[in-house]
């Protein structure tokens, strides 16, 4: 990917926009038990999007944001997110994605691996977390959501920032006139290559046509005085 100011300011409203839809709306929503967090498909959709370090960056602020906003501990957030947003793009850089349901599956994968290290970083911490097969169960349909949500947010983000992929290939009416402006102007350089070497070796040899003679049809009964 290559940022630029406007991809930057994308990316930016997009991480901004994940955290207040998470805190706002999808905090407040239980699916057989569990939460939906939008915020970890989005930070893993921008790192298969643009790399390791984009994935990391947009983790780091995602997170930063998040705990600041529930007022939880700074920084676990942020180290939870910042690594799968590197891990996935680590991933996109070694491994060309080819088919479609690779970046969802990603996404639900690495939500999975981000709530079981946000649990280790919190029991680590000395929060007090219960840790029981409902909560195992809670992680685990938290990743089969995030791959319901990555189905449709990962295609939108690569739609938002396609400008700035690499392998982006743009329509067809915008690539015909490139096409034929790049031919003409082929056409007029080979026609000034050509006059130019025409020019340094001078003129060529001038053929001369061959005469074919006349016949004349002969004279019968002589000549009339």
């Amino acid at each position: 990917m290559i940022v630029t100011g406007r991809i930057g300011l994308r990316i930016a409203l997009i991480v901004l926009a994940a955290v207040i839809l998470q805190v706002s709306f999808f905090s407040y929503l239980q699916i057989l038990g569990a939460t939906p967090n939008i915020v970890g498909v989005a930070v893993v959709s921008l790192g298969l999007l643009g790399g390791g370090v984009v994935g990391a960056v947009c983790g780091f602020a995602a997170g930063f944001l998040l705990d600041s906003l529930l007022l939880q501990t700074l920084g676990v957030s942020s180290l939870v997110l910042l690594s799968i947003g590197y891990l996935a793009g680590r991933y996109r850089e070694g491994v060309e994605i080819t088919n479609r349901l690779i970046p969802p599956l990603l996404a639900g994968g690495f939500t999975l691996l981000g709530a079981a290290g946000f649990a280790a970083v919190q029991l680590m911490l000395g929060v007090d977390a219960a840790v029981s097969v409902a909560f195992v169960r809670e992680i685990v349909v938290q990743g089969l959501l995030a791959v319901l949500l990555a189905a449709a947010i990962y295609p939108l983000l690569r739609r938002i920032l396609a400008p700035a992929l690499i392998d982006y290939a743009p329509s067809r009416r915008l690539l015909v006139p490139g096409l034929r402006r790049s031919r003409t102007r082929r056409k007029i350089a080979s026609n000034r290559s050509r006059s130019g070497a025409a020019s340094r070796h001078g003129p060529g040899p001038v053929r001369r046509r061959r005469r074919t003679p006349v016949r004349r049809a002969p004279v019968r009964g002589g000549a009339q005085r």
